[in-house]
């Protein structure tokens, strides 16, 4: 029988860990969770770059604290239900990107391939890393791919 967690949405930094909720989803709470960067990515889309940058920035070291925390409450490292660190992987991964509902879906789809296959340097850092840092930064790595990635689409033409 696999042991339930409990968690408290009522503790603020519960609610940002678990993506306002979306995390508790029972099948792929990662995939849901990743939803809860929409409202980032909508709200500064017409920003400048180095906004988009310093908000990620924020994304991440608010995240490093939030889910490490949250993690020690459940002492669970990385419990699937935390899911901050997807909610800053794919606000990186669409930063600077022209939005439309084609670039949002390439870009969640190539956001959960890293996040999921985790090749190379990402499946090095998530094996080598821990605390809030170990939760967050291997997602962050798989956010700057897909940005790389979403980013060479729209300069070959294909999104556009």
């Amino acid at each position: 029988m696999a042991k339930q967690y409990v968690f408290n949405l009522k503790k603020p930094h519960q609610f940002f860990a678990l993506g306002f909720g979306l995390g508790l989803a029972k099948k792929a709470p990662g995939t849901f969770g990743t939803f809860a960067a929409l409202p980032f990515i909508f709200a500064t889309q017409g920003a400048p770059i180095w906004l988009q940058c310093l908000v990620a920035i924020a994304m991440t070291l608010f995240g490093i604290w939030v889910c490490g925390k949250t993690a020690g409450d459940v002492n669970v490292h990385d419990h699937p239900a935390i899911v901050w660190d997807e909610v800053a992987g794919f606000y990186i991964t669409m930063i600077g990107a022209a939005l439309s509902w084609q670039s949002l879906i390439v870009g969640f789809i190539l956001f959960r391939f890293f996040d999921i296959l985790k090749p190379g340097p990402i499946r090095w850092l998530d094996k080598r890393l821990h605390g809030g840092s170990g939760i967050m930064l291997d997602d962050v790595l798989a956010g700057i791919f897909s940005l790389i990635c979403v980013q060479a689409l729209f300069k070959t033409g294909i999104l556009v």
